[in-house]
């Protein structure tokens, strides 16, 4: 393990800003748990339904102001996306080549998790499982590919918004909020929010890449003015103070997001910005880094899968015959919230099955990509340095 950490840091180049991959990773993780979390999977004369804490619990509701961490992610997108396709210009690249090289590593891992989940859900409907249960499992496993989608999107406009300033698309969420609460417009155009809400962090990522952002002043701004709107728009506007949806509320902040999602994200990503710093000091130490790192080359595995690794312990927990406390119980009370932390691990070993099981179909796009790069650089200057063709990979 020493040696593996050693040739990890070895193989980085120094001009790589780690941080930058530890935000990603500490926002994939925030989704993977806040799913764990408020995700409860009830069996009820034979059928399967979802429940979650939120809805008995609501002081659970600061996990979600931790854990929602998309914002995060957009914010990093932004920033190595527009960062990326202004290398590629420079070095002559069409967008074509550029966008396929951005969105490749989606394909294989995405077509993997569909293509299992046909197969399985046709094996439970011949199997007699009902509509309801696969209905509920199924929604839990496609749900996070929404999120895939408007990345994907928000990446291929890339030229065209590199240079938007955030401000546009906030001005929009805000009208569209104004309509559909304060005019009682239809509900549909909270969807156009799916866009613009993102953009606005994606757009913060991209003057992050132009030489913006650099200033703590800039992070504390993004920190305190968002937390205040966002406080105010809960206390007097009639948003819900959860950062995800709650079933049966009449509002979810995140499906679609609104305006207090948003400006509840701007606070994220000031604060983002403000850990730059120990975390850059932090990742100087090997062993820290290497386990980011390693953790970012299987972050779409990981993200995929992990609905998957605890819906099969929920699974393998029915053969039991007996609901297990904080697996299959109903998750009203602090009880079932300490039994569910300690089933966490078991989801996560869960989940090492499946990326052990998936994770070439994320890793073969890699190492095709790294392929193409030693070769275009033996081309053009020679062989490159053993290090940075690893830091490339």
């Amino acid at each position: 393990m020493r040696d593996l950490v050693r040739r990890i840091d070895a193989a980085t180049p120094p001009h790589r800003d780690r941080a930058v991959d530890a935000l990603r990773a500490l926002a994939i993780l925030g989704v993977m748990l806040g799913h764990w979390l408020v995700t409860a999977l009830i069996s009820d004369s034979g059928t399967v339904r979802a429940a979650s804490p939120l809805q008995s619990l609501p002081q659970l509701t600061p996990v979600t102001w931790v854990l929602q961490s998309l914002a995060v992610f957009f914010l990093v997108g932004g920033q190595v996306g527009a960062k990326s396709y202004a290398a590629a210009r420079a070095g002559g690249a069409t967008y074509g080549r550029w966008l396929g090289t951005r969105l490749a590593r989606l394909f294989r891992p995405v077509a993997a998790v569909l293509v299992v989940w046909v197969v399985a859900a046709a094996g439970m409907l011949a199997s007699g499982v009902g509509p309801e249960t696969l209905h509920t499992l199924l929604k839990l496993v496609l749900s996070p590919l929404w999120f895939l989608l408007v990345f994907a999107g928000l990446t291929a406009a890339t030229p065209l918004v590199a240079r938007l300033h955030p401000l546009w698309p906030l001005a929009l969420v805000l009208h569209i909020d104004l309509v559909r609460f304060g005019l009682d417009g239809p509900a549909w155009l909270g969807w156009i929010n799916v866009a613009a809400g993102w953009l606005v962090p994606y757009c913060l990522g991209a003057a992050w890449a132009r030489g913006g952002l650099r200033d703590r002043t800039t992070g504390w701004v993004l920190l305190l003015g968002g937390a205040a709107a966002t406080a105010l728009l809960v206390l007097f506007a009639g948003y819900p103070a959860s950062m995800v949806g709650v079933p049966g509320a009449a509002i979810s902040n995140l499906n679609p997001p609104t305006l207090a999602a948003v400006t509840f994200g701007l606070a994220q990503c000031g604060a983002a910005l403000l850990l730059l710093g120990p975390l850059r000091r932090l990742l100087q130490r090997p062993a820290a880094w290497a386990a980011v790192a390693l953790l970012n080359l299987s972050a779409m595995t990981l993200f995929l899968w992990h609905q998957t690794a605890m819906m099969a312990v929920t699974a393998v927990g029915l053969l039991t015959g007996v609901p297990l406390p904080g697996l299959h119980t109903v998750p009203d009370g602090p009880g079932w919230v300490l039994v569910r932390l300690a089933w966490l691990p078991v989801f996560a070993a869960a989940l090492v099955i499946c990326w052990a099981a998936f994770h070439p179909y994320e890793q073969r796009r890699a190492r095709q990509h790294s392929r193409v790069v030693r070769k275009g650089l033996q081309g053009r200057q020679g062989p490159p340095a053993r290090s940075e063709m690893a830091g490339r990979a």
